[in-house]
């Protein structure tokens, strides 16, 4: 069930939109609506990606062990240029 919510754009922001909604055959609410899903969508995967980053660093720290940084970037060269390759071992930090 969709809730109703008022907002109240600035008419600079509005003019602005009106042109973008056209443009992909939508309506300015539709494409509003798009908009946001689109900000929470990456508001949510930047927030997740957050979470699992602070994740490893702490385990890291508790573990000591990590991934030499030349290891890692040859490990990604070659799986760019379709070589086969083991992944690094980790080391202690």
């Amino acid at each position: 069930m969709a809730a109703t919510t008022t907002l109240k754009l600035p008419e600079e922001l509005k003019a602005r939109i009106l042109p973008l909604a056209e443009a992909a055959g939508k309506s300015p609410h539709a494409w509003m609506i798009e908009a946001l899903e689109d900000r929470v969508a990456q508001s949510e995967a930047y927030a997740a990606f957050v979470a699992e980053a602070m994740e490893n660093d702490r385990e890291m720290s508790e573990t000591g062990l990590g991934y030499a940084m030349e290891d890692v970037h040859q490990y990604l060269l070659a799986k760019l240029k379709g070589k086969p390759v083991k992944r690094p071992k980790p080391v202690k930090v």
